[in-house]
């Protein structure tokens, strides 16, 4: 018999409208702070000083983020730190100086720390087994945000300036707000055991590698993303100078990965059995980094478009494994611990390349820049299949002695 659909739950459409109401915020934000700061400094150096202080906080205070989802009533702590990321926004508006806008930012990299382990932490309460179809519905409103709010951050900067745009996102962060209070659901704190030691800032991390598999898993997804990431740096010269595309070209490539990410998160990613988890992820990771490898081969716009299809797909498909397998093997008391933590090994991986892109290019070229770091990217999935094939078949040979 066919289950009802996870949307007819009024506390499922509020967190799944949450996550993506932020992510479309976020990305208003983020191309309004990067416009301003543009304008006002025209330094490559202060922009990459913006990113740092906008995802940095999601490395520097995971572990500090992830006890306090798991010790605070999560429904709670999210209308609070939405409220607070609200004030952030309101002031950012209003402020004219690059360096109060970067301190400003910073503040509004914690809430981004905060709140969406929270908002991760809240599919279990309200989908109980069915986590990984409620994942694939969560990760596609995210995808939907993502899609429009570089658009919408835009234009709103073009219209109204700094000011405009951040009144909007002060609004998202408002909405989300609201939406937390109006949850029926609850995620109590955790209490403790007798004799259990409190929650410490480093155990998302200890939870997330004391499982072979998982441990294997975050491994390849933090090698995997530091070779992707590298490569949208590169892809702008590769669509303009080895293509001769232009800007529209540029953007459309990102609408189309968009697009396959969450048709992959929406359609296929349910259909994976929990068992699978592990080997769907990895094999997605290698089908991602291939996507992007490939191109440099072929030079041919609608082939790389067409690779961006696939890659995307691959992209949201994984991710929805990821967390899936994160909520089926941590405890759900500690899920806010590994959230914050899986965060942190991800905003790391891209920190980093976004400079080793930079300098990938600069020595080898987009081409070759698309084609070493994204093989690379391939071969880190390729090596955790090996590496789990291994670790599966340990496991029946011990089963069997």
């Amino acid at each position: 018999m066919e289950q009802p659909s996870l949307y007819r739950d009024r506390d499922f459409r509020l967190v799944a409208g949450s996550v993506g109401l932020s992510a479309l915020g976020d990305w208003v934000a983020i191309v309004a702070l990067g416009l301003f700061i543009g304008e006002r400094t025209d330094s490559g150096f202060v922009v990459a000083a913006l990113w740092i202080c906008l995802f940095g906080p999601s490395v520097v205070v995971s572990g500090f983020a992830g006890v306090l989802v798991d010790r605070v009533e999560t429904t709670r702590l999210l209308g609070l730190v939405s409220a607070a990321g609200a004030v952030v926004s309101v002031a950012l508006a209003f402020t004219g100086g690059v360096e109060l806008a970067l301190a400003l930012t910073f503040l509004l990299g914690i809430v981004f720390a905060v709140s969406q382990p929270a908002e991760f932490a809240l599919v279990p309460p309200l989908a109980g087994k069915r986590v990984q179809e409620a994942n694939g519905h969560v990760e596609t409103a995210r995808y939907v945000g993502f899609g429009i709010g570089p658009l919408l951050g835009g234009l709103l900067f073009s219209l109204g300036g700094l000011e405009l745009a951040m009144l909007v996102d002060a609004g998202t962060f408002a909405a989300v707000a609201v939406a937390a209070r109006a949850l029926r659901v609850k995620r109590p704190p955790a209490k403790l055991r007798e004799g259990e030691a409190s929650p410490r800032a480093r155990d998302g991390l200890s939870y997330l590698f004391r499982d072979q598999t998982l441990a294997l898993v975050m491994t390849v997804a933090f090698f995997s993303l530091f070779f992707m990431s590298a490569i949208w740096v590169g892809e702008l010269f590769f669509v303009e100078d080895v293509l001769g595309m232009g800007d529209v070209a540029y953007a459309s490539m990102f609408s189309v990965w968009t697009v396959g990410m969450a048709l992959g998160a929406m359609l296929l990613s349910r259909r994976v059995a929990v068992g699978a988890l592990a080997v769907a992820g990895l094999a997605a990771a290698t089908i991602q980094g291939a996507s992007l490898a490939i191109p440099a081969l072929w030079l041919s716009f609608a082939f790389f478009l067409a690779c961006a299809f696939v890659g995307g797909t691959a992209h949201g498909v994984k991710n929805v494994m990821y967390r899936s397998l994160i909520h089926t093997n941590v405890a759900e008391e500690l899920h806010g611990r590994a959230f914050a933590a899986y965060n942190a090994i991800r905003n790391t991986a891209e920190i980093g390349a976004f400079a080793a892109g930079g300098f990938l290019v600069a020595a080898i070229g987009a081409r070759g820049t698309l084609l070493y770091a994204g093989g690379l990217s391939a071969l880190a999935g390729v090596a955790g299949l090996v590496a789990l094939a291994r670790l599966k078949g340990e496991a029946a040979a011990t089963e069997v002695a």
